[in-house]
């Protein structure tokens, strides 16, 4: 009995240690691809490695003031707060700066307070901590609040909390907020224009991926599963639409109080936010095409499957208007190839008009019940093609010129 749940042990050993083993292989083959995207360019990868190394550089500069030159009493207090104010943005810097200057404060004269007036560490930690945690979870603060307690238990555990240790402690928190601003402001500071660039490259990318893969599967004969998957493709499109909201608020906040934007290199114009409102109105009728292309396939089909006539002018349709869309792509990146994209433009959108005009005189040889099907089809396909005619000219409109 003793052997065999010894044997017992040693394989569930054995297999939690090849657990632990594909685990740390896994995340050392991501931290491996990270970094190798990292080095290869410019990226959200390269972005924080910048971050984090100017991080840790604001933290040894506030050590080497505060603890190497000064000899400060409190110097651990100056690298502690630089640390985790080189922030994601110049703004959140100085907005998390006061928000961290002013919950240590609290922390620091509630604790030296209690303290000096209970004479006893226990009792003053009873007192000062429930008072202290409730001020760190005060909205206001955010993600700082938590220093409030942890100040408060630093003066408490190592008994500074005379006047001169609370001054020393104000101090030098104010150095490393200093310090950890001026590293973030000063030393390549971040401006969010890859997201925004990255968002407005998918909207028209995976929309004319989208558009051909239908044209293709309309021509081939789709089934059930392929319509269900067009439908969640376009359904995904409408989470870059809400990456690229988030990604424009972002951009705006970096560029609030930033020394640096003057500096950045220009680069291709960015559109303004009327291109993306452009977008959303597209993305609705293809939500609403593809669902409409599902109801005809599905198990007991709510609209009755379309003829192979209409099916081919549908996809030339659809195929021509994926070509619109894939020169907003090429228009978008500028350039030469941008400049020869506008007149392709114009062709697929008068190629994906032509097709539409020959779908909808399908209407006239159908019975009611595949007039019913193909008759929602040829509406939203309409509403597509309009919503994709005024977007070449706002892609021109671009106002904001500085790159990241």
């Amino acid at each position: 009995m003793a052997g065999r749940e010894s044997d017992h042990r040693s394989h569930t050993d054995g297999a939690a240690f090849g657990r632990m083993w594909r685990w740390l292989s896994w995340e050392a083959s991501a931290i491996g691809r990270s970094a190798r995207r990292a080095a290869a360019g410019p990226g959200p990868e390269r972005d924080v490695v910048t971050q984090s190394l100017k991080a840790a550089g604001a933290a040894a500069a506030a050590w080497a003031l505060a603890g190497w030159w000064w000899n400060a009493p409190m110097a651990l207090m100056a690298p502690w707060t630089a640390v985790v104010l080189v922030q994601s943005t110049v703004y959140r810097s100085l907005r998390s700066g006061v928000q961290q200057l002013v919950v240590i404060a609290l922390g620091t004269v509630l604790a030296a307070g209690a303290a000096n007036l209970t004479g006893n560490t226990m009792a003053a930690m009873a007192l000062v901590l429930p008072v202290a945690v409730l001020l760190g979870n005060y909205a206001r603060f955010g993600e700082h609040g938590l220093y409030a307690p942890t100040t408060a238990l630093f003066v408490l555990a190592y008994g500074s909390y005379s006047a001169l240790d609370v001054l020393h402690r104000l101090f030098e928190s104010a150095v490393g907020a200093v310090i950890g601003i001026a590293v973030n402001a000063l030393i390549l500071p971040p401006v969010h224009l890859r997201s925004v660039r990255d968002s407005l490259r998918r909207l028209p990318s995976q929309s004319a991926e989208l558009l051909h893969a239908i044209a293709d599967g309309l021509r081939e004969g789709y089934g059930r599963q392929q319509a269900e998957a067009w439908h969640d493709r376009a359904r995904r499109i409408t989470g870059i639409l809400s990456d690229l909201r988030d990604a424009r608020l972002w951009t705006r906040e970096s560029y609030r109080l930033n020394p640096g934007r003057k500096m950045r290199r220009t680069g291709p114009a960015l559109p303004p936010t009327e291109w993306d409102q452009a977008w959303e109105r597209i993305v609705d009728p293809l939500v609403a095409l593809t669902r409409s292309l599902t109801s005809t396939v599905s198990g007991e089909p709510m609209l009755r499957p379309l003829p192979d006539a209409a099916l081919a002018h549908l996809s030339d349709l659809l195929r021509a208007a994926g070509d619109v869309c894939a020169a907003d792509l090429a228009v978008l990146e500028g350039g030469d190839r941008g400049r020869s994209a506008r007149e392709a433009r114009a062709l697929a959108l008068e190629s994906a008009w032509a097709a539409h005009g020959r779908l909808k005189r399908q209407l006239l040889e159908q019975d009611s019940e595949t007039a019913t099907s193909l008759g929602g089809l040829v509406a939203e396909s309409q509403q597509l093609l309009y919503e994709l005619a005024p977007v070449e000219s706002d892609v021109g409109a671009y106002g904001d010129r500085d790159s990241g």
